[in-house]
């Protein structure tokens, strides 16, 4: 069993293909095989950039600094794998509706960044909120259409590896100052997208977030057990 997931992860990757995901129930063997391998990968990428971290004195990231552990707990494993899945994974069945909404996010995060910039601020905050209409203006009116788009089916091994990229190098805003030496410190969070984004397509977001939960909680527990 164990090399047949593996084998299949190595094909998925080699070849990434829009599939329809099977019921989580029906692969819990995968599932927890996946999460295993993802949490052996954390545990030698770890090692390995602990050495890079302190070689080069690169700081530590401070996402959740000033966080109870409380608060830590809850943004870390219930908040983040729901809102990050959901952002960067959720999007990659090719729904018509969750298309939209992503490129409706992507524009209205850019209007947000306007207006905190003070960048025609006016002129952005009212797009902002012409883009929220928009966006739920549109999601009524997709809700019926299922069937991915021509071009994001033909070009889906584009996309898949853009969300795993795009997830990594967002962590790289966790660290209080930016440099190139920092961009290997987010191999793990390429890793996760990889492993994250093979069961999301396998078994459903249901199962990424699952993951992602998981491999953040055992993360948070060493970090916190290792601070006292």
């Amino acid at each position: 069993m164990i090399r047949t997931v593996f084998t299949d992860f190595r094909t998925y990757l080699a070849a990434p293909r829009l599939i329809a995901p099977a019921p989580l129930h029906d692969g819990r063997m995968r599932w927890a095989i996946m999460v295993g391998t993802y949490l052996a990968g954390l545990v030698v990428l770890g090692v390995m950039l602990l050495g890079w971290q302190r070689a080069l004195h690169l700081p530590a990231p401070e996402a959740f600094r000033g966080f109870s552990a409380q608060m830590l707990a809850a943004a870390v494993v219930l908040a983040a794998p729901i809102g990050e899945e959901v952002a960067f994974r959720g999007w990659l069945t090719g729904r018509p509706r969750a298309l939209w909404l992503l490129a409706m996010a992507l524009v209205g995060g850019a209007l947000l960044g306007a207006v905190s910039a003070h960048w025609h601020d006016q002129a952005a905050a009212l797009g902002f909120v012409s883009t929220v209409l928009a966006a739920l203006i549109g999601w009524l009116a997709l809700r019926r259409r299922a069937g991915p788009p021509r071009w994001f089916t033909r070009h889906f091994g584009l996309w898949f590896y853009l969300s795993v990229a795009v997830f990594g190098l967002s962590h790289l805003a966790n660290y209080p100052r930016l440099s190139w030496a920092l961009v290997p410190m987010v191999l793990p969070q390429i890793w996760a997208g990889l492993v994250f984004g093979y069961l999301r397509m396998r078994h459903g977001l249901i199962a990424s977030i699952l993951a992602h939960a998981t491999g953040n909680a055992v993360a948070l527990a060493f970090a916190l057990l290792s601070a006292h």
